[in-house]
């Protein structure tokens, strides 16, 4: 069975480093046109010479932002037919006690985790409706299910939150032709942050991690690119709402 995206317009969020940039390249490698968003706007340059990708720089976690950000890319390509949000993370933040949390960190997960999914989606489910049709893949994460390896009390809230959302959104958009469903993957050593994660647990927990895996490996960020591109095509049409954890059998 060979996916069915080609043709298609997504709009991938968090696409400069790790796991968005996998999906951008999976799907563009798939034959579909891809726009890359991400504050990091140098983050985006290894992207920008792919054939049918396009790279847009900006702030998402802020509505008015997304807004503009997401007009730019409708006024590039004429719609979008689906979007996966893979901004967020843990923001370069490690696990710490409760007592010594400050509010910033605390909003700035939930800025990148929660609220740019939200202002995406609102700017452009709307053309989506219109064509009565589309895609939405949230990346979620085991810590949006259960409490996080991370110990980061923002994180786990935040991937719970975009848990909530994405079903919330399912429900709604459903009507409209428009399948809301979210990846949640296992540990990924994908980015700079997740290294120093995996770092800050030391040699004996991260043994006892890649123990507790089924596959007794960690994953990497094509898992996860493969497992969204599977979503975003026709072959996953009468999906919806659904969580698919991509963690190699864990816990």
């Amino acid at each position: 069975m060979q996916l069915t995206v080609a043709g298609q317009v997504f709009a991938v969020t968090g696409a400069a480093q790790g796991i968005g940039a996998a999906i951008v390249r999976t799907l563009a490698g798939s034959g579909a046109t891809v726009a890359a968003m991400d504050i990091d706007d140098a983050g985006l340059t290894p992207l920008a010479g792919l054939p049918g990708v396009s790279c847009h720089a900006g702030d998402l976690g802020r509505q008015e932002s997304a807004r503009a950000l997401c007009e730019t890319v409708l006024d590039r390509h004429g719609r979008v037919d689906g979007l996966i949000t893979a901004a967020g993370g843990v923001r370069g933040q490690v696990g710490r006690p409760l007592d010594t949390v400050d509010e910033a960190d605390w909003r700035a997960i939930f800025a990148a985790n929660v609220d740019a999914v939200m202002w995406c989606a609102q700017a452009l489910t709307p053309g989506m409706k219109a064509a009565g049709a589309g895609r939405i893949v949230t990346i979620s994460s085991g810590a949006g299910l259960k409490p996080s390896l991370t110990g980061i009390q923002a994180y786990t809230a935040a991937k719970h939150a975009l848990v909530g959302l994405t079903k919330q959104l399912a429900l709604e958009l459903g009507q409209s032709g428009i399948t809301v469903n979210s990846v949640a993957p296992g540990f990924i050593l994908s980015n700079p942050s997740s290294e120093k994660q995996w770092q800050a647990f030391g040699p004996d927990r991260q043994k006892r991690i890649i123990e507790s895996i089924h596959l007794r490996r960690l994953g990497q960020a094509d898992d996860i690119a493969n497992a969204v591109a599977f979503l975003c095509s026709r072959q996953a049409d009468w999906i919806t709402g659904q969580i698919l954890q991509v963690d190699g059998g864990h816990g």
